[in-house]
């Protein structure tokens, strides 16, 4: 595999750990990366394939593939039990949706810098050296969570959670590729999809079930995170030694002067979609709550799991299409969900929101897996990995950004009417930036 391109697929698959429905990060980057030419001598060697040791069986190729998928699994699942958590913290501790919103946002200030300093790092010192202290940051997030007795408590649990997930999945959608019994890129990518939609679906889900129906339900979720962790950290150090090629570089978001139209437009299209992925990962179970008049906090996580469902099989129903087709076909999409997730506010249906949810699932998915493939296509091949961390520095932005002006809003006029703001205003940037794209489209027909 040309080094490269590994480093290239690595770095775009990172971003799947912050948002919900990124899973087709890998599969869409992965195959774009492969369009370019293969690097040149002169070029940084990068990374090498993840090689099994001399005599390990096909049997045992297996397992760790597979092993490693699993690893992913049970950190992103981790990072989103919280979600269907937030509003009895709420209720506990006394805070605002403001403060609600900045706890999920110290993730994303810590996940950021994380990617773009600590992940590269395992490119120099190794995988498994990186991934080690990675899982035991994040069983370390875990517990900050099972025993939090204040609003601080929260923040610290979800920055290490931001500094586990930055610093690993990079080198675990490495070890992916690399130990694909078969070389299959495209499996492994496969692979990282569904783990990386699983997981982040798989979170709330389960803890709204483990809070809603098991005992210490602010506690029980977060030890078995940490029971779940001890097989992922038997494997990591099962993981063959990694021989380490480059020197640490960290990577400064740039964006070169040719791609700033793209960015105008996929960036902005993406930025959208990743904060309704930040809106439904903070406030939306509450929202489900205050409009079903419910308790259930299966419910809000299920709501959560559905959106972040759609939008992963979506991205998989789409993946091989025009970069413009599945943005024209995604953004009105986005539209008529944000609209109708409005609306639900207005006449207190649940069920309009859950169809809102379904829509805006599917809109966000085919939205993301446009915009990334536009930008990886456009991206000069000697520094697609460098633009790559600059657009999923973009997305992360808009899952942090947007969700604490929402939060500021709610407490001023109330929860219900400050998602319903959002929602509109996110609705017409979606409207606009459909236009333009059209626009474009035509322009590119003409010529």
């Amino acid at each position: 595999m040309a080094p490269d391109r590994l480093a290239t697929a690595t770095t775009a698959t990172t971003a799947t750990g912050a948002t919900g429905a990124t899973g087709a990060t890998g599969t869409a980057t992965t195959a774009a990366a492969h369009d370019g030419p293969p690097p040149s001598d002169s070029e940084d060697p990068g990374p090498a394939r993840v090689e099994g040791p001399p005599g390990l069986s096909a049997t045992g190729q297996r397992i760790r593939f597979w092993g490693t998928a699993y690893t992913f699994l049970i950190l992103l699942t981790g990072t989103n039990l919280p979600t269907p958590l937030y509003k009895g913290y709420e209720a506990r501790f006394g805070f605002s949706p403001l403060t609600l919103t900045l706890i999920f946002t110290a993730y994303v200030a810590v996940l950021i810098p994380s990617l773009l300093v600590v992940g590269p790092a395992a490119d120099a010192v190794g995988y498994r050296v990186m991934l080690v202290p990675a899982l035991v940051v994040a069983a370390g997030g875990a517990l900050v969570f099972a025993f939090a007795s204040s609003t601080g408590w929260l923040f610290a649990g979800r920055m290490l959670q931001g500094v586990a997930i930055g610093a690993a999945t990079g080198p675990l959608t490495a070890t992916l590729t690399g130990l694909e019994p078969n070389g299959d890129r495209r499996k492994a990518a496969l692979v990282s999809t569904v783990a990386t939609a699983g997981g982040l679906g798989l979170g709330p889900l389960l803890a709204g079930f483990l809070a809603q129906y098991a005992p210490a339900p602010r506690v029980f979720p977060f030890v078995l995170e940490i029971v779940l962790l001890v097989p992922a950290m038997a494997l990591v150090l099962s993981l063959p030694a990694h021989q380490a090629r480059t020197r640490w570089r960290p990577r400064r978001p740039e964006i070169p002067a040719a791609l700033r139209s793209e960015f105008a437009t996929s960036g902005t299209a993406c930025f959208a979609a990743f904060a309704v992925v930040g809106l439904f990962l903070t406030l939306i179970p509450t929202y489900v709550a205050t409009l079903s008049g419910s308790k259930n906090l299966f419910l809000g996580g299920a709501a959560v799991a559905l959106m972040l469902a759609c939008s992963a099989t979506a991205q998989v129903l789409g993946y091989g299409r025009s970069a413009r087709g599945l943005e024209i076909a995604g953004l009105p999409l986005l539209a008529i969900g944000l609209a109708s997730l409005a609306v639900a506010g207005n006449v207190s249906s649940l069920a309009l929101l859950l169809g809102a949810t379904v829509v805006a699932g599917v809109g966000q998915g085919l939205t993301f897996l446009g915009g990334l493939t536009a930008i990886n296509s456009a991206a000069p091949p000697d520094r697609r990995a460098d633009v790559m961390s600059s657009f999923f520095v973009i997305l992360y932005l808009g899952v942090g950004v947007p969700v604490v002006g929402v939060g500021f809003v709610a407490t001023r006029v109330g929860l219900l009417t400050a998602v319903q703001y959002f929602a509109w205003g996110a609705a017409v940037l979606c409207v606009i930036v459909l236009a333009v794209l059209a626009r474009m489209a035509r322009r590119a027909e003409v010529r």
